[in-house]
């Protein structure tokens, strides 16, 4: 565990950046927990640039005051809104990587997200996820119940596999455990062959039968999970890893992050919702002794353009802020400040880490696996993992 106190950022030119040896094996028994933030979150109002004038110049409505800025540094700090998040902060159990995206950015929500989910070049189009590539050259083991579960949603995102075969990912698409053990026995009586919606949930039988026998959607939790659809997002994922069926990745979503208009309200409300979320997720992290083998991340299509919109709200941009959680995180800011004062020529940030860095960051650092197969090219790890 980590201690967060006096940190400083991190470029990415430090040699301490070397690439690590690559174990023959993945170690799945690290569990990685996706958070998609889906319609594009403001980074600008994530976490803020409070000591650099021109944020308030950009945004004369939206700006969060200095005084009600939860600081991190000298210049940064989050948005109020992101409190229950500060122990984690202050445990070095949270890192901040900002200025995330990538070269020709793409500003369409279904294009950028479907860049994100394969992990493409912008001018590149991929019909598999970067982590059904990944279980594709380094196999999840048959014991685990499946590769991945998609909590409160059918969009597969990084584990989808359009065209079958090579690259396919054994994945649940679950909203609940229990909804799912009821759809498991209709399977088990029917057979999938007959019945074409469980088909979808996962491409053979007997993993679906697998599965469900790994499942206990019954395990009394401490932990109080919000009352929200988030939150029992939360608690369903919660679930499955008391389940200890054996899963390598969790994906969860939380929605409404296109503010094109009455941003303020809209986005903090957001944002107070997923840190409880998170909050509630490592409470029953903890309580499951996986704190420290988990590793949460968010990601989002793209971030939000610096200058506020007429409507009181930002439209699309490119480069935002993303974040990790989990016991073996080191905590802090990495890389590179937000460069207000070098827009480009359409108003919108300069991006300095490449996504693919964060998602090589899991597959070599995390899982210790070699990244080049899954990402179709060799990216930059990132140091905010320990050993």
């Amino acid at each position: 565990m980590q201690t967060a106190a006096a940190v400083s950022w991190t470029t990415l030119a430090a040699p301490a950046l070397a690439a690590l040896p690559v174990p023959a094996a993945p170690d799945y028994r690290k569990l990685l927990i996706l958070i998609e933030l889906k319609g594009g979150n403001d980074g600008l109002n994530t976490v803020i640039p409070y000591a650099d004038a021109q944020y308030a110049v950009l945004r004369p409505r939206l700006a969060i005051a200095r005084d009600q800025v939860l600081q991190l540094d000298e210049f940064s700090g989050f948005n109020p809104a992101l409190s229950a998040l500060m122990p984690l902060w202050k445990a070095g159990e949270l890192a901040v990587v900002q200025g995330v995206g990538y070269p020709s950015a793409n500003l369409s929500h279904f294009r950028s997200i479907e860049i994100w989910d394969t992990a493409s070049k912008s001018d590149e189009f991929l019909q598999n996820g970067w982590l059904a590539r990944a279980f594709a050259a380094a196999p999840v083991p048959r014991g685990f119940a499946a590769d991945a579960v998609v909590v409160g949603s059918a969009e597969m995102g990084p584990f989808m596999n359009v065209g079958g075969g090579t690259g396919s990912a054994r994945t649940i698409a679950l909203t609940s455990t229990e909804q799912f053990l009821a759809q498991a026995r209709l399977a088990a009586a029917a057979g999938l062959s007959q019945n074409a919606a469980l088909g979808h949930i996962l491409r053979v039988e007997q993993d679906i039968v697998q599965a469900a026998a790994g499942l206990n959607g019954n395990h009394l939790f401490r932990t109080e999970f919000p009352q929200t659809g988030f939150g029992n997002a939360v608690r369903t994922a919660a679930q499955v890893i008391a389940s200890k069926a054996g899963v390598a990745a969790i994906k969860l979503s939380l929605n409404g992050f296109d503010t094109h208009s009455g941003q303020m309200g809209a986005h903090n409300a957001l944002l107070r919702l997923l840190a409880d979320g998170l909050v509630a997720l490592k409470g029953a992290l903890s309580e499951l002794r996986r704190w420290d083998d988990s590793l949460i991340l968010t990601y989002s299509e793209f971030g939000r353009r610096p200058r506020e919109n007429g409507s009181a709200g930002t439209d699309h941009g490119t480069a935002s802020v993303h974040v990790a959680l989990g016991g073996r995180v080191k905590g802090g800011l990495y890389v590179q400040r937000p460069a207000l004062d070098r827009l480009d020529g359409n108003g919108n940030l300069p991006f300095s880490v490449d996504f693919r860095d964060i998602y090589a960051t899991v597959l070599q650092r995390w899982w210790g696996t070699d990244s080049s197969a899954a990402l179709r090219g060799r990216f930059q790890p990132l140091p905010f993992l320990t050993a």
